[in-house]
């Protein structure tokens, strides 16, 4: 029996192993429509439009209304972040927004970089477009495109901006110097919705490369985690050859070999090539095994049903607030829900995790926002069993959902070149940990172009 388990172990890696040879394929390129009705026979306005943040007296007191009205339900005792966001310090979040918080104020930080708009395939897609305030002596500025996830925003990454766009004045090295473009996914935010079914990261992807070569870019970097981190994949898979270098603090890695040898890592984790940090961070698998049955019942919400749900949080700005903020308490560090505020002053602002919260209601976006869970979980996806070929740099931050080694990394990205294990931080990266992540960028960039 032992026999035929071995030959049919060997069989199948032979069989991976052609099946899954460096093959350079690339996602089709192809077009589409998501605006209302039937694509206007008319060409698309290219136009690139500033935009302003606003706000108006209605919609604060319509907020402080829903706000003053709120009924919550008493914890359990001693259940800290177990049950969820803890009711207890959900009063004290209320509290500090219903009569603290200064959403004005908050407006005038948002348009402290220039927005804009463009539309794209039917869509007004929302960006901010960061250029250095000064350059070296002889250096033209490298083109970055960030992008966020959810429940994120274009927000995240404010502070890691300047690390970017301004190095020296930061304390980073000016050897590179970034001009930073920052587009909401369609759906988030300020970024119009697909008025279709079927909108997915590739077609998120296809459009951030049009905004690319709308804005001049013919070459440039891109960087991103969570759905981001899948956009800017599938961007390096449709056009290698527009994309210089590829940055990533989270990777989507499902179809490859060394996730098979999980079960079998804890003891023979050195023969496929874990180091001793990927162990450390890896196992025991029961705990993570409950970690991530833990923090995804919102997944199987959104990915099957998200509109029913999103009549709720649509409606309750408390509710919404409860079900975002959770995530940046678990998902920094899943070892804050054993805290009764859920660790969420220890890494953010009430401030600034609020601003958060109100891209999404003063847009009333939450809905649309979770379709993209629905469209992206289908069974027919191609681009998972595609490689990148470009160059490529990757952040393990050791607090994110769930680790991947550089092992499997590699899998999907054969061109990897750095590959990083940051010393704290978990999954919302540049919105945690700027100046790491911004360091890290630097880093990637400098070994590809000294290459």
């Amino acid at each position: 029996m032992w026999l035929e388990i071995l030959l049919a172990s060997v069989l199948g890696f032979v069989i991976y192993w052609f099946v899954s040879k460096d093959k350079e394929e690339t996602l089709p390129l192809e077009d589409g429509w998501w605006g209302p009705g039937v694509r206007p026979t008319a060409g698309e306005d290219e136009s690139i439009r500033p935009f302003k943040v606003e706000t108006s007296d209605e919609e604060i007191n319509d907020l402080h209304q829903r706000i003053d009205k709120v009924r919550l339900t008493p914890p359990l005792e001693d259940s800290r972040f177990h049950y969820g966001f803890n009711s207890n310090y959900l009063q004290k979040v209320i509290s500090y927004w219903r009569n603290e918080f200064d959403w004005r104020k908050q407006v005038e930080s948002l348009n402290r970089y220039p927005h804009f708009k463009t539309k794209i395939e039917g869509l007004d897609i929302h960006f901010i477009h960061v250029k250095p305030p000064q350059l070296p002596s002889g250096q033209t500025p490298k083109p970055l495109l960030m992008v966020h996830g959810w429940p994120g925003s274009f927000y995240e990454f404010y502070k890691i901006i300047p690390l970017l766009t301004d190095p020296k004045n930061h304390g980073l090295s000016d050897e590179h110097v970034f001009e930073v473009i920052c587009p909401s996914i369609p759906g988030y935010g300020f970024s119009e919705a697909s008025s279709k079914k079927g909108f997915d990261s590739v077609a998120t992807a296809r459009i951030f490369y049009k905004l690319m070569l709308r804005l001049g870019f013919q070459q440039f970097y891109i960087q991103g985690g969570d759905w981001g981190a899948l956009i800017c994949t599938n961007m390096a898979q449709l056009v290698p050859s527009h994309v210089k270098g590829l940055h990533l603090n989270m990777a989507f890695i499902l179809r490859n070999f060394y996730t098979l040898t999980l079960l079998l890592g804890r003891r023979f984790g050195r023969l496929f090539g874990y180091t001793k940090r990927d162990m450390e961070l890896m196992y025991s698998l029961k705990k993570i095994f409950f970690n991530l049955l833990r923090e995804s019942g919102y997944l199987h919400i959104q990915s099957t049903k998200p509109d029913t749900v999103g009549c709720a949080l649509n409606d309750s700005p408390v509710g919404l607030a409860a079900y975002i903020l959770e995530k940046f308490s678990t998902w920094t560090n899943p070892e804050f829900r054993d805290l009764e505020d859920g660790g969420l002053e220890r890494k953010f602002s009430l401030d600034d995790l609020l601003t958060g919260v109100m891209l999404y209601w003063t847009t009333g976006t939450i809905t649309s926002s979770q379709r993209f869970y629905k469209e992206n979980m289908r069974l027919d996806s191609r681009h998972e069993g595609i490689k990148v070929h470009v160059p490529m740099g990757f952040a393990a931050f050791p607090c994110e959902v769930i680790h991947v080694p550089e092992k499997w990394v590699k899998s999907k990205y054969p061109k990897l070149i750095s590959y990083s294990y940051m010393p704290r931080g978990g999954h919302f990266a540049a919105f945690e940990e700027p100046e790491l992540l911004a360091q890290d960028i630097h880093k990637f960039v400098g070994l590809l172009e000294r290459q």
